[in-house]
Order: structure tokens, then C-alpha cells, then sequence
């Protein structure tokens, strides 16, 4: 069996198209509708922009009136290199270059729907990508033993409630259907049977369930806060590992072809946000979010004919990690509001067990973003955010030899661009 363990089938798996890492720590996604970009997602929990909020916290519906439909589009932009410094390869094949460029170019949609079901309630519908990412390497990569290609990719379908309790308290509650989609490829040592090298592709998919709370105090009329919880989702993806290499298949030990599962876990987030209105032009954001990646601590991948040839074990030891946020809207007219905002992501992985899957690192966000009012029923929303990511390194001395694959050392550069549109209709 294929056992990724707690989070992440995912230490390397990925949605389309990334760099070393996806946009937040680990391989979570920020980019739940374009409204927030413009402020790096700043007062997230607590500003009730629009029906975005589903994802964020659905307690936030309650300053929403009406029908109202979402659509965004978020395009991503990575890029990341690798500089090899004096790494080892396998010594009985060709060495292989650095890797190429690992990012590639991400489109990732999203879809809310928030209708009143009276005067206190409020029910909501997202459709939304929290966890992606991707790394390909060239195949013929120095690194092609550890890692080819890691992808993710996640669609989590989110129903929500939403409850007025009085003028200061707003309650609201979500379950959540994620699919998850998780593929790892490698290329295979098979020195000691005197072989050519080949390659290997596990890939699993699965639905798993979980909940999100959340709670809005309305301080004064002008300043409120946000607090709200994502549970995390436990998932047992099922598929197949296949590789063209065949001819041992007679000796089940050396069949690189069999089916696999892989047992994952999608951590948790708790966010707490606040929003106040300073004067009629001015508005001030700011969010903490933290999230539970500690739960990753090793990847062991295992098939169900008992083989491990082409994975075997890695350490992982990922920490816990928190993201902070600050933002500033201002109302240049009526019906034209412009944003700006900074973010500091901390990186899940530990400097000690960087690997080439998701050799990721903290990253800075800035953001500026516009909201244009075209109809009293309709608005456009555009936001850009550039993330600067950085300098991670993985040191030779810090590995403990994988048999049949070397050591990676060297160190990686990159940073990623998003651009964000979103329409908004009230009905």
C-alpha cells in the first residue's frame, strides 16, 4: 500500500502549476475569490465584502443582503530554479542537469452562491481549491531519483449557515466534500538487476469530509472582528503505481505496477481577522492565521504487492505555522475602491529536511487590488499580488543517504505572481 503519512501525500503534490511551493505555507491556497487579493487577504474573517466570505467565514453572510453569485479566476505565475552544489548522483547513469524551471502557469476558479433564508439566516454555497500545488523537474534532472513531478489538486464543495444572533454577535457553520487528487513521479534505479534505468507514477484520488465555524463580533458600528476554524480533512486515496519497466514482473518484490492507497490528512486552520472603517474613505484590515502542518512527519510510500522500490522513506518534520497580514482600503469615488496590503507567510518546512518534492520557503506578499461598482447589482473586482520567496537551501550534510537515489545539495531561487478577477452579481 502507498502510506503518505499525516497531510500530504501531498510533500509533493500540487495543483496547477507552481513553484517550490504553492502561494501559502505548505501546500495551501489563499486565493478564495479575487475581492481580498487586493489586500493579501487581510481582514479575511471579518470584512464581509461579498459571498466570498463562504470560504473565509460564513458568519459573514449575515452583512450580506440578498441573492448574490461570485465568480473568480485566479492566474498563477511561478518560478523556480535549482543551483546544484556539489550534490552526488547515481553513479551508475548520467548525471543530468539542474532541474529547469519547476514553476509553470496556474489557472484556479472559484464560485460562491448566498441567498437569505430570512431575516437571521443565511445559507451559502462555495466551490472552491484550498490545497494545490506542483513541481516537475526536467526528467532527466540530477534529482530525478527523489523527484520528477509532484501534484495536487483539491475541490472542496462547502455549504454553509449563517445566524444572527443580535446586532454584536453573527454565528455561522460549513461542511465540506473535498476531492483530492494526489501524483508523485520518479525516476527507478535498477543498477543491481544490471538495467537501464526507468520511472515510476503513483497516483490516487479520493473524497474526504470535514467543517468549518465561524463568529463575527460587531464591536462598535465602525470596527468588527472575525474569528473562524477549518477543520481538517481526512482522506484515503486509492489508485496505481505503473511504469513501463516490466520485465521482473514475474517476481512480485521487483513489480514496479500495483495498486496503491495512501492514507491524507489536510491540516487544519484557525484565522482570526479585524476590519474597521477609519473615516468615510478609509478602511484598516489585518489577520492572523494559523495552520497545523506539524502533523507531517514522515512520507512513506508503500505498495500493495509489499514492494518499495522506487520511494521508500523520507523525514519530513514540517512545523506549524502562522501568516500575518495588513491591509488598507480607500474610497477614491462612489463607486471605485482601491487596495493595497503586505503579508508574512511562514514556511511549514523545517531548514533540516528540505526535499527537492516541496523545497519551499517563507515568502513576503504585496498586493494592490481595485473594486469598480458598475450597476447597483453588479461588481468587478481585480487584484495583484507578487510574492517574493526566500532563498532555500538543502544541505548534503543534513540528508541521510537514500540507497540507489544520492544526495541533493544546492539551493533554490523563485517568487510568483498572481493575478485575480472576480465578477459579483446581486440578484
Amino acid at each position: 500500500m502507498l502510506r503518505f503519512k499525516p497531510s500530504y501525500l501531498l510533500v509533493g503534490l500540487a495543483l496547477s502549476g507552481y513553484h517550490l511551493n504553492s502561494t501559502a505555507a505548505g501546500f495551501a491556497l489563499f486565493e478564495q475569490g479575487a475581492s481580498g487579493l487586493g489586500n493579501a487577504y487581510a481582514g479575511a474573517s471579518a470584512i464581509a465584502e461579498d459571498a466570498s466570505t463562504i470560504f473565509f467565514n460564513p458568519a459573514s453572510m449575515t452583512y450580506l443582503e440578498g441573492r448574490q453569485m461570485v465568480g473568480a479566476l485566479h492566474l498563477i505565475k511561478t518560478n523556480g530554479d535549482f543551483d546544484d552544489k556539489n550534490s552526488t548522483h547515481v553513479a551508475a547513469y548520467a548525471r543530468g542537469g539542474e532541474g529547469g524551471n519547476v514553476g509553470s502557469l496556474a489557472a484556479i476558479p472559484n464560485l460562491f452562491y448566498k441567498q437569505d433564508l430570512n431575516e437571521r439566516f443565511k445559507f451559502g454555497l462555495g466551490i472552491s481549491t484550498p490545497f494545490g500545488l506542483k513541481t516537475e523537474y526536467d526528467k532527466n534532472w540530477l534529482g530525478r531519483f527523489q523527484a520528477v513531478k509532484s501534484e495536487l489538486k483539491t475541490i472542496n464543495i462547502n455549504p454553509s449557515l449563517a445566524w444572527k444572533l443580535n446586532d454584536q454577535w453573527s454565528f455561522g457553520v460549513g461542511v465540506s466534500a473535498m476531492w483530492a487528487q494526489a501524483e508523485l513521479t520518479s525516476a527507478v534505479n535498477l543498477s543491481t538487476l544490471g538495467l537501464p534505468e526507468s520511472s515510476v507514477k503513483n497516483k490516487g484520488d479520493d473524497w474526504g469530509f470535514g467543517y468549518n465555524l465561524g463568529a463575527i463580533y460587531q464591536v462598535t458600528p465602525d470596527t468588527r472582528l472575525g474569528l473562524a476554524f477549518r477543520s481538517k480533512v481526512e482522506q484515503h486515496l486509492k489508485g496505481e503505481a505503473t511504469s513501463p519497466f516490466t520485465l521482473a514482473n514475474g517476481n512480485p518484490i521487483r513489480t514496479l505496477n500495483t495498486n496503491i492507497t495512501a492514507d491524507l490528512t489536510l491540516p487544519e486552520t484557525l484565522s482570526f481577522s479585524s476590519f474597521s472603517h477609519l473615516d468615510d474613505r478609509w478602511d484598516l484590515l489585518a489577520d492572523v492565521t494559523w495552520t497545523r502542518w506539524s502533523q507531517f512527519k514522515t512520507l512513506t510510500i508503500m505498495r500493495d504487492n509489499g514492494s518499495n522500490t522506487e520511494v521508500g522513506s523520507t523525514q519530513e518534520h514540517w512545523n506549524n505555522t502562522l501568516r500575518y497580514s495588513l491591509g488598507v482600503n480607500y474610497r477614491y469615488t462612489d463607486t471605485l475602491k482601491l487596495r493595497t496590503g503586505v503579508a508574512y507567510d511562514e514556511e511549514a518546512i523545517d531548514n533540516n529536511h528540505r526535499t527537492p518534492r516541496i523545497p519551499g520557503n517563507d515568502r513576503i506578499w504585496l498586493s494592490f487590488g481595485a473594486s469598480w461598482q458598475y450597476s447597483p447589482q453588479t461588481k468587478f473586482d481585480v487584484g495583484y499580488a507578487h510574492l517574493f520567496i526566500k532563498e532555500a537551501r538543502i544541505y548534503d550534510d543534513q540528508q541521510s543517504p537514500a540507497p540507489g537515489k544520492g544526495i541533493i545539495a544546492g539551493k533554490y531561487d523563485g517568487s510568483a505572481d498572481i493575478l485575480s478577477m472576480q465578477f459579483t452579481h446581486q440578484f
